[in-house]
């Protein structure tokens, strides 16, 4: 036995293991937005549960990601264990799309010239050519969107198929030496043998389409047949669900556990039925024309694809089975305590390689983050005129959940960074980062007021009429501000998030005419110096409060105009007065704000 064949043989493995892990991540990550609508769309029917999960896999060439995602899903409350059932068995079928793929394999230099296309030694060279050119040009100057991801998934698809020609060329040479056939012949008279192969290699590899991939490699050998191979495909079933299990089960609670148990359960039934049904096909016959002939690259995938397809079809009746015994292995979870846990749980990182999924939980935090915040600054402006102790430690109790959602999310963020592969993920990445640094701060604002109201309420302190009549101005129009902000968010909304801009100005104008006139009123003795105190850090969390809004508009703007905006260059320009848009909002809030305000200075003659 040569050795320099078995370095080739073990190069090409780590070629194809390569390729086909960059292949299958820069699929994830282009279709991820479209993996998150489809999930979001589930229903309580099993069969289009079904159909999706084969599609998924089919796309992203990975079962076990499919699994872990919709384990992922289950987590954060997006499906039930019900729901996920069907897309489980659906993934199972779907993994053998790459068999198909690589059966490529079997078509030789006979092949007319149209096919001769498909043969993995042109496909290889030409999909590595694209590859290169696509990302060397950058996209060719940027007219390809997300260039490096559709480069890299043509990289991953040349390097596989690259590692596969390596491989069998090595097989090729080393089966003349005899091994292949000494090494799978104890396998055809071994079934458990071979049963226990599939499940340690596949193990190993975390991948049940790598290890059917690198049987389809040896196959040209002429050493497998129908006997010697199907063992250890069906072997290969259970090594890839324990792994996906594993994976399902870190840090996860009852429900996510449970889809990796109905995974297993469903392969160990998977199982017997193949096992079962060789036996007696082959002793009545049927097997007697295939049983102990050489099988080739595209035999080895039609017959996962015929066990795979057969089994979900004959175990679907079964599922709810499976659910019942799920949920009597892994028992239900504690009751949580605190109201927003299933919040942190969608926060998986699991998600990380479908970038959609992720920011998706993400803005479910900070969605109630941003609903918290608006809340608890309209109660706290409320009870600066009728304070109550109860919704007091309401905003106490909420602000600190926004700080645990905070702390969690930018944790998560954090952690999911060197995952993102595209320039449209990054603006969101930037724009969640400083959300959730300005929710936050909304929350902390939302506090100071309400600690504002309560030392008024404490010692008994009075605001002027004017100054009560004043203050509900600016309260209205941090209002307006907040409830822009709020559907700029939400909505992703351009429009909404250019017209907070010039609102936060006119909330500037205002700070600055209050602290006038309330200085006036102080040196007429109008207002005494422990309430007027109050009264100006009030004003300076207000503006403050519109800060944030304006610091969230700017990061919206950034990400929906795919643009890149500077905070300060942004704001500037739009005060030289060049922006017809901002000009008419500014003057209209100007207007309608600035005219309340002289009114209400005025109130009782003050």
């Amino acid at each position: 036995m040569n050795v320099f064949d078995v370095i080739s043989l073990f190069g090409g493995l780590a070629m194809f293991l390569y390729g086909m892990r960059l292949m299958g991540n820069s699929l994830k990550e282009g279709s991820s937005g479209t993996l998150k609508k489809a999930m979001e769309r589930v229903t309580n029917s099993a069969w289009k549960a079904f159909f999706l999960g084969l599609g998924v896999t089919a796309i992203i060439q990975s079962s076990t990601a499919t699994i872990v995602i919709t384990s992922g899903l289950v987590g954060a409350g997006i499906l039930t264990l019900h729901q996920s059932l069907g897309i489980i068995i659906g993934a199972n079928v779907g993994t053998t799309i790459t068999g198909q793929i690589i059966r490529l394999l079997d078509v030789d230099s006979s092949a007319t010239a149209w096919l001769s296309i498909f043969k993995p030694s042109t496909l290889a060279p030409l999909a590595l050519i694209i590859a290169i050119i696509i990302l060397m040009s950058n996209g060719f100057g940027g007219k390809i969107k997300d260039s490096d991801i559709y480069g890299n998934i043509l990289m991953g698809f040349g390097i596989l198929f690259s590692g596969l020609l390596s491989m069998t060329s090595a097989v090729d040479n080393l089966s003349a030496t005899g091994i292949f056939d000494r090494m799978f012949s104890s396998l055809s008279t071994n079934p458990l043998l071979g049963y226990l192969l599939g499940v340690l290699v596949s193990f190993i590899l975390q991948s049940s389409s790598a290890t059917v991939g690198i049987l389809q490699a040896i196959s040209v050998s002429g050493a497998l047949s129908f006997a010697s191979v199907y063992p250890v495909i069906v072997g290969i079933y259970l090594g890839d669900c324990v792994t996906t299990a594993i994976v399902c089960s870190i840090g996860a609670k009852a429900d996510p556990k449970r889809v990796g148990i109905v995974h297993i359960l469903f392969n160990l039934a998977e199982t017997v039925l193949v096992f079962a049904g060789v036996f007696i096909a082959h002793r009545a016959g049927w097997l007697s024309g295939i049983w102990s002939r050489p099988i080739t690259s595209g035999g080895i995938a039609n017959m996962n694809t015929i066990f795979k397809l057969s089994t979900a079809v004959l175990l679907f009746p079964c599922l709810n089975l499976f659910e019942k015994m799920s949920l009597k292995i892994v028992k239900d979870d504690k009751e949580k305590e605190w109201k927003y846990q299933t919040l942190v749980d969608g926060l998986n990182p699991q998600f990380f390689n479908t970038p959609a999924l992720a920011f998706r939980s993400c803005n479910e935090a900070l969605r109630t983050m941003l609903e918290l915040s608006h809340a608890s600054i309209d109660k706290a402006l409320v009870m600066l005129t009728e304070f109550d102790e109860d919704v007091y430690q309401q905003i106490r109790d909420d602000e600190d959940s926004i700080d645990r959602l905070c702390d969690r999310v930018n944790h998560y963020l954090v952690q999911m960074s060197p995952h993102l592969m595209t320039d449209g993920n990054i603006r969101i990445f930037n724009e969640y980062t400083q959300a959730c640094t300005e929710f936050e701060r909304l929350g902390d604002h939302a506090m100071n007021v309400a600690q504002y109201a309560r030392t008024l309420h404490k010692n008994e302190y009075q605001l002027s009429a004017a100054g009560k009549a004043e203050l509900k101005v600016m309260t209205d129009a941090i209002n307006e501000v907040l409830d822009t902000t709020t559907d700029a968010f939400e909505k992703k909304d351009l429009k909404s998030a250019r017209s907070v801009e010039p609102i936060e100005e006119v909330i500037d104008d205002l700070g600055d005419a209050m602290k006038e006139n309330h200085l006036k009123r102080l040196r007429s003795g109008k207002c005494n110096v422990y309430t007027g105190a109050v009264f100006l850090d009030l004003l300076i969390d207000l503006e403050r409060i519109s800060d944030c809004c304006s610091n969230i508009a700017i990061a919206m703007v950034e990400r929906v105009s795919n643009t890149t905006v500077h905070a300060h260059e942004y704001t500037e320009e739009l005060h030289q007065g060049n922006d017809e848009y901002f000009n008419t909002l500014y003057n209209k809030y100007h207007e309608e704000y600035m005219g309340r305000l002289a009114v209400a200075n005025k109130v009782e003659g003050d």
